[in-house]
């Protein structure tokens, strides 16, 4: 029998199936996910995944687009502190959920894919400048000063993230999320992150 095919409908129906087996698969972790396990728990033709997306990282990277495409929330309580624990509250929350593994397996491959690497690239810089704007509203509201770098102060709030996501073997907790936000919030009362700070130097 003959079944009327919709613009995007089997598309549509391939891609949500690939995505959700890849998303229950990646949980025993990226070095056991193949393409080959991932269309037979989609119960699709691997070629049909190879057509789509060229390969795994190309699937992954769809996952991580859809955390791209949702909206972020960016804290604005009024204050820079409290903005801040919040961001990294998210950041945390990120970082151990889905996204995290995502980053992880795309940080993986890169080496040997720059595609992975530039969708983590791409992920990040959509984000990290949504960001910057918790930054802008502390200068806004005379908090900090007007020269102040907000890129270079979200930058080194997500640094400590990536080390203990990618490097260090050590969890991502509320408390450390706190300890990065509180550091971050320091650094930029101190003026660290003003454009027009002079250089320290040793001696006289």
């Amino acid at each position: 029998m003959a079944v009327s095919q919709r613009p995007g409908g089997r598309s549509a129906r391939v891609r949500a199936a690939v995505l959700t087996a890849a998303r229950g698969l990646l949980v025993d972790g990226y070095a056991e996910l193949t393409v080959e396990r991932i269309a037979q728990a989609a119960g699709v033709n691997k070629t049909s995944i190879y057509r789509r997306w060229t390969d795994l990282e190309g699937v992954l990277g769809d996952l991580l687009s859809e955390y791209a495409s949702e909206v972020v929330p960016i804290p604005d309580t009024g204050k820079l502190d409290t903005d801040l624990e919040e961001l990294a509250s998210l950041i945390r929350r990120g970082m151990t959920g889905e996204p995290g593994e995502l980053i992880t397996a795309l940080a993986a491959a890169a080496p040997r894919n720059p595609r992975a690497a530039q969708i983590v690239r791409g992920f990040f810089a959509e984000r990290f400048g949504l960001a910057e704007a918790v930054v802008d509203h502390a200068v806004a509201r005379g908090e900090l000063p007007d020269d102040t770098d907000a890129q270079a102060a979200i930058e080194v709030l997500g640094a400590p993230f990536f080390l203990r996501l990618l490097v260090v073997d050590k969890p991502i907790d509320e408390d450390f999320a706190r300890r990065t936000a509180a550091a971050a919030v320091t650094a930029l009362r101190a003026g660290v992150f003003s454009r027009t700070r002079r250089p320290l130097h040793s001696g006289g």
